[in-house]
């Protein structure tokens, strides 16, 4: 039987409400009130207050809180130059190889990976290699950073609809990753780091997706896939710098091509540190 929550969903106004959403999380309070408003939503997703720099008063807006950066030092990176990176905090999803261009989405559900990236040719580099999902929930540091240093090649945005990334979405939606509205972005291999792409996936109720190199994000009101191809000199990441940004909670999802890097795969559900390392570069 369908979820309630889905039914509803599937006739509601998703882009609407996710924009309406994104401004009321926007609403600036004053001194007086950022203290108790912004604390209780620390509170009641369990934020740990001793990685938010200035504290929960520094902020004046939810949204800010929300997007807040790291207090210094909170994520050290993994220096070794082998070290392929964790690209954000949360938590373990799917993980494993890419078999006939279908990736696992949860037991029971597959999705092609030629529909995620919207693009056959983009896809068929990808055969044989490995994905990893990364789930961010509410609590979570809501910044996403390169897993090791490149360039970005070129970054597709592909329109789509806004379903919740939650267990009821996974096994409630067919091929909800490659349903969602989304960011790809595709980095060029060097010494540091192999060819990659990096999907951004939104969700219900996330405002938008923003990158750090780009004004191109998710939600705008378009229905028309953009794509951007960079020209020398192109955006240049280094291993652990930010990226983008989730204006409230969702995916990454990371693709690699066979032979180029070895993935740890571990159990979903497993926490998941920013900067930790998640495979080794061959």
């Amino acid at each position: 039987m369908p979820s309630p929550l889905l039914t509803l969903l599937r006739f509601a106004p998703q882009h609407l409400l996710s924009r309406l959403a994104g401004r009321a999380m926007s609403t600036r309070f004053p001194p007086p009130l950022r203290r108790a408003l912004i604390g209780g939503f620390a509170r009641v997703y369990g934020i740990d207050r001793g990685e938010v720099p200035g504290g929960v008063q520094a902020y004046a807006s939810i949204q800010e809180f929300f997007t807040r950066p790291l207090a210094p030092g909170a994520r050290p990176i993994d220096p070794a130059p082998d070290a392929l990176v964790a690209p954000c905090d949360g938590a373990w999803g799917a993980c494993g190889s890419v078999r006939d261009g279908t990736l696992l989405q949860v037991k029971g559900r597959t999705y092609s990976l030629a529909a995620l990236l919207g693009s056959g040719a983009d896809a068929g580099v990808y055969e044989g290699g490995t994905y990893a999902t990364f789930y961010l929930a509410p609590r979570n540091y809501h910044r996403f950073h390169a897993p090791c240093t490149g360039e970005v090649v070129k970054l597709r945005y592909l329109p789509g609809a806004l379903w919740p990334v939650n267990r009821v979405g996974l096994e409630g939606v067919d091929s909800l990753f490659a349903q969602n509205e989304r960011l790809c972005a595709f980095v060029a291999g060097s010494d540091r780091c192999p060819p990659l792409c990096l999907v951004a996936v939104g969700a219900t109720m996330v405002g938008k997706v923003r990158v750090v190199f780009d004004d191109l994000t998710t939600n705008g009101g378009g229905r028309t896939p953009v794509e951007r191809v960079y020209g020398a000199p192109r955006p240049r990441l280094v291993k652990g710098e930010e990226w983008g940004r989730f204006e409230f909670g969702s995916t990454i999802i990371l693709v690699v091509p066979p032979r180029v890097a070895e993935v740890d795969c571990r159990d979903p559900g497993s926490e998941l540190r920013l900067g930790e390392r998640v495979g080794t570069l061959a």
